[in-house]
């Protein structure tokens, strides 16, 4: 039975996290047009290949992440799982802002909203099971950088 719960738990995590992704995806797939590839970017921008894979890694490392947490039981997860929920709001909006609605500057601003939640729930996650926490570290790390290329791209084409 524990197996099962246990299994049960990494699925939900999974599954929050891929409707995270589909959230943001679609409204990401809004923007890949001409209106994106049409504005100014900086030098250092990725490649538009890169980005679907680095977002897949952080996905299942975010779940993971979730999921550790949970297993230490509900009562000392239960507000570390809290942020997590909000950050994956967050993540998802971010998306809407930028790519949906075409507002670079409202998504920087949203996006340093949104680092500050990915702190805390690493924090959060830390004090329940440090594991967890580390594993957000390439998400936070890829958040930061894509603060700067959000920055970067508002400032170049304001």
């Amino acid at each position: 039975m524990k197996t099962f719960a246990s299994a049960l738990k990494l699925i939900v995590c999974l599954a929050a996290v891929a409707a995270a992704a589909a959230i943001g995806g679609y409204a990401t797939s809004l923007g890949l047009d001409e209106w994106y590839r049409a504005l100014a970017k900086p030098a250092w921008n990725p490649p538009d290949w890169l980005f679907g894979p680095v977002w897949t890694l952080l996905y299942i490392l975010m779940a993971l992440a979730a999921w550790l947490v949970w297993m230490r039981g509900w009562k000392a997860a239960k507000y570390a799982l809290t942020l997590f929920v909000v950050q994956l709001i967050l993540n998802a909006a971010w998306s809407w802002l930028f790519f949906g609605w075409r507002q670079p500057g409202w998504a920087f601003v949203e996006l340093v909203i949104l680092l500050a939640a990915i702190i805390a729930t690493a924090v959060a996650f830390a004090r329940v099971k440090p594991t967890a926490a580390w594993l957000l570290a390439p998400y936070l790390a890829w958040v930061a950088f894509a603060g700067l290329l959000n920055f970067t791209i508002w400032r170049l084409n304001g």
